[in-house]
C-alpha cells in the first residue's frame, strides 16, 4: 500500500484574502443597527426636506433670495457657521448651501459612530475574538465596519437628493447635492477605521476621529469667516461646499473625498495588520499604583467614565454658543425680504420680537443637542452591563439603586453644564454685539436653563428603557428625533397642537422674550423625576446582562 500525504485545505479566509465571513458580517451588523441607522436617515431626510420646503415657500422673489444671501455673506459668525453662499441665489441654491455643511458634519459622525462600533468596540469587549475564532478572515470585521457605515451613508445621500427632486429641484443639483454629502461619509468612515486601529478604547478611538472632524470644520469655518477662502479646500466639510450643488456643479472635486478615503482604507488595512487582535497601534499609559479616593463610591466612578465626553461635548456647546450669539444681532437683516420666513421663526420662537424669536428657537436646539447627550450618558449604564463590568462593582457592597442614581447624577450634572456654557456662550458674544452685557447674559443663561426639566424627561425616558427592556435602550435614539421633528418641522408644517404636545420641548417658556410659567417647567421636572423612579425600581428588579 502506498502511503499518501494528508494535506489540511487551505483555510477559507486565507483563500478570500482575509474577507471570508465579511458577508455575513454585514447582514448581522445592519440587523443590529436597524433602529439607530433609520432614525439617522429619517432626522437627515426630514432636515433637508424642512429647509427646501422653508426656503421655497418663504422668499417667493428672486430679490428677497438675494437680499437674504447678501446679508449672510456680510456676516462673518454666519459664514463660519453654515459657510458663505457660494451659490446661485434660487431656493435650490440656498437650500443646499442650508444643509450642506451641517448636514455633511451629521453624515460623518454617523459614519464614525457605526464604524467604530464594529470595529474597535468589538473588540474591546471581546465579542470579536469569540466570531474570529470560526471561519472569518482578519480583514472581514473592518471590512463589514466599513461597508455599514457606506451603506448608511449611500442610503442617506439618496434619499436626500430624492427629497429634493420630489420637491422640483433639478435632478443634476440635487444628485451632486446627495453625492458631497456621501463624499464626507466616505472620508470620515475612512478616519474612523485608522483611530479604530490606534486606539486601544472605544472611547478614545471616536474622541480621535472627532477631533478630526472638528477640526474639518474649524478649519473650514475660519477660512470661510475671513478672507483665506481657499483654506476650505484643506477641509473634507470644504469639499462638500465646493462640488457646488444647483450651482454650476462641481463635479471634480468629488474626486477629492474619493482619494482620502482610498488613502485612509488602505492606511486602516495595513495598520490593522501590525497590531494583535484587541491592541491599539497607541499603547495606553499606565495608570497610577492607587487609585483616587474619588474612585471608591459610585458617583466618582461615573464621573471618571464619562469626563472626557462630557469634555468633548462642552466644548462644542460653547463653540456654538458664541457662533449663535454672533449671528443673533443681526438675524432681523437676513430675513426682512421675506414675510412667510420671519412668521415661521416667531412661530418657532413664539415671539414677535425677532432676534428673539430666533434666540427661542436656537435655545431649542441646544436642549434638544443636550438630551442626545443625555441619551449618550444613561446608555454608558446599558454598556457597563452589557459589557460584564457592572457584575463585579456590584458585588462589592454598593448597590444597585445606588450605582444607577451616581449614572443618573452625572448625566443631570452634565446637562446643566453643557446648556449653561451655551447660555453663557450667546449672552456674552449678543451682549457685546448690543451693548447690553448686563442685561444679556443673566438673561440668555436663564433661557438656555429654563430648557432643563424637558431634556430630563428624555434621559428619564431612556433610563426607563434600561430598567424595563434594556434590550431596546437604543429606542432612545428614535424618541430623540421625534421630538426634534415635531419641535423643529411641525410649527413649519402645521402640524395638530396636540400631535406636538408630545414632545416635553413644546412645553417649556419660549425665552427669551417671552413669559416665564413656572407651571410647565414644574410639571416637567416632576414628570421626570417620576419615570426615573420607575425605571429605578424597574432596573432593581430584573436580572442583570
Amino acid at each position: 500500500m502506498t502511503a499518501t500525504t494528508l494535506r489540511p485545505p487551505a483555510p477559507a479566509a486565507h483563500a478570500e484574502g482575509g474577507l471570508a465571513g465579511a458577508g455575513t458580517l454585514l447582514k448581522m451588523w445592519l440587523r443590529r443597527d436597524r433602529v439607530m441607522m433609520p432614525s439617522w436617515i429619517y432626522v437627515l431626510t426630514a432636515l433637508v426636506a424642512s429647509t427646501v420646503y422653508s426656503f421655497k415657500n418663504g422668499y417667493d422673489t428672486t430679490a428677497s433670495l438675494e437680499g437674504f444671501a447678501r446679508g449672510i455673506d456680510g456676516n462673518p459668525s454666519m459664514r463660519a457657521l453654515y459657510g458663505p453662499v457660494l451659490n446661485d441665489h434660487t431656493a435650490a441654491g440656498v437650500s443646499a448651501w442650508r444643509v450642506g455643511t451641517t448636514g455633511a458634519a451629521l453624515i460623518a459622525v454617523m459614519c464614525v459612530l457605526l464604524v467604530v462600533r464594529h470595529t474597535r468596540a468589538e473588540e474591546e469587549t471581546g465579542r470579536l475574538e469569540l466570531v474570529g475564532a470560526a471561519a472569518v478572515g482578519r480583514r472581514a470585521p473592518l471590512t463589514a465596519a466599513l461597508a455599514t457605515a457606506v451603506t448608511a451613508a449611500a442610503a442617506a445621500a439618496s434619499l436626500a437628493a430624492l427629497v429634493m427632486i420630489l420637491f422640483g429641484l433639478p435632478a443634476a443639483g440635487s444628485v451632486a447635492f446627495g453625492l458631497s454629502w456621501f463624499g464626507a461619509g466616505l472620508v470620515f468612515a475612512g478616519v474612523a477605521a485608522v483611530t479604530a486601529q490606534l486606539a486601544e478604547t472605544s472611547r478614545l478611538a471616536n474622541g480621535l476621529a472627532f477631533a478630526v472632524l472638528a477640526a474639518a470644520y474649524l478649519v473650514r469655518g475660519v477660512a470661510d469667516a475671513g478672507s483665506a477662502h481657499w483654506a476650505s479646500w484643506l477641509s473634507p466639510i470644504g469639499w462638500a461646499q465646493r462640488v457646488r450643488p444647483h450651482a454650476g456643479e462641481h463635479w471634480a472635486v468629488l474626486l477629492l473625498p474619493l482619494l482620502a478615503s482610498a488613502v485612509l482604507v488602505a492606511a486602516a488595512y495595513a495598520l490593522a495588520g501590525r497590531r494583535d487582535l484587541g491592541a491599539g497601534i497607541l499603547a495606553p499609559s499606565p495608570g497610577p499604583a492607587r487609585a483616587a479616593a474619588s474612585l471608591r463610591g459610585p458617583l466618582g466612578l461615573s464621573w471618571r467614565l464619562q469626563r472626557g465626553s462630557l469634555l468633548g461635548w462642552s466644548v462644542a456647546f460653547l463653540v456654538y454658543g458664541l457662533a449663535i450669539g454672533g449671528v443673533a444681532d443681526g438675524v432681523g437683516d437676513l430675513v426682512n425680504g421675506s414675510d412667510a420666513v420671519l412668521d415661521d421663526i416667531r412661530k418657532m420662537g413664539g415671539q414677535q420680537d425677532v432676534a428673539d424669536a430666533f434666540l427661542a428657537t436656537a435655545m431649542g436646539l441646544m436642549a434638544l443637542f443636550t438630551s442626545a447627550y443625555a441619551v449618550q450618558s444613561v446608555l454608558r449604564m446599558r454598556a457597563e452591563e452589557s459589557d460584564g463590568r457592572l457584575e463585579p462593582v456590584l458585588a462589592t457592597a454598593v448597590g444597585r439603586t445606588r450605582w444607577a442614581v451616581a449614572g443618573l447624577a452625572v448625566t443631570v450634572a452634565g446637562t446643566v453644564v453643557l446648556l449653561g456654557l451655551s447660555g453663557l456662550a450667546v449672552g456674552l458674544v449678543h451682549g457685546a454685539r448690543s451693548h447690553d452685557l448686563g442685561g444679556q447674559l443673566p438673561r440668555q443663561l436663564g433661557a438656555a436653563l429654563v430648557q432643563l426639566p424637558a431634556v430630563w424627561v428624555v434621559a428619564a425616558v431612556t433610563a426607563l428603557l434600561f430598567g424595563l427592556l434594556p434590550r431596546a435602550t437604543s429606542a432612545a435614539w428614535g424618541v430623540l428625533a421625534g421630538c426634534l421633528l415635531l419641535g423643529q418641522v411641525g410649527p413649519l408644517l402645521k402640524l395638530p397642537q396636540a400631535v406636538m404636545d408630545v414632545s416635553p420641548f413644546t412645553h417649556t417658556p419660549k425665552l427669551p422674550g417671552g413669559g416665564f410659567d413656572v407651571l410647565p417647567v414644574a410639571a416637567l421636572t416632576a414628570v421626570a423625576v417620576a419615570v426615573a423612579a420607575v425605571a429605578l425600581l424597574g432596573f432593581r428588579r430584573r436580572d442583570i446582562g
